[in-house]
């Protein structure tokens, strides 16, 4: 078909020797600067971490791994189930998406604290 794209066997852009390839400009380049992981978990790796998610469920366990996205790989993980009563789960292995983790914490060395904004009633 004439007009409509480019032809079957054509190219679509050219490496001309420069360490560059000249093509279409919308397409990512090698040239752009890797972008940084907004947390850097690599101080909790082998740590014990606590994780909550939306809908309110609760899970902790040792962090094996991790990627960009926040998706995450625990060990040892123990669900928290408070409804209908409160009790415990042992799942293993697990992986967790990041798009469905809302709070992330390390259970050694973090310990609740009263609300200082609490007013006595």
């Amino acid at each position: 078909m004439i007009g409509r794209g480019t032809a079957r066997g054509a190219s679509r852009g050219t490496y001309r020797g420069t360490g560059k390839f000249q093509g279409n400009p919308s397409q990512p380049t090698l040239d752009k600067p890797r972008r940084e992981a907004i947390l850097d978990l690599s101080k909790y790796v082998h740590e014990k971490i606590r994780v909550k998610f939306t809908g309110g469920r609760e899970v902790t366990g040792v962090l094996k791994g991790y990627d960009q996205l926040l998706n995450l790989v625990l060990d040892e993980v123990v669900e928290e189930l408070t409804e209908p009563e409160t009790r415990t789960r042992n799942l293993g292995l697990v992986v967790l998406r990041g798009p469905t983790i809302t709070l992330l914490s390390p259970i050694d060395g973090s310990e609740e604290i009263e609300n200082p904004f609490l007013t006595a009633e």
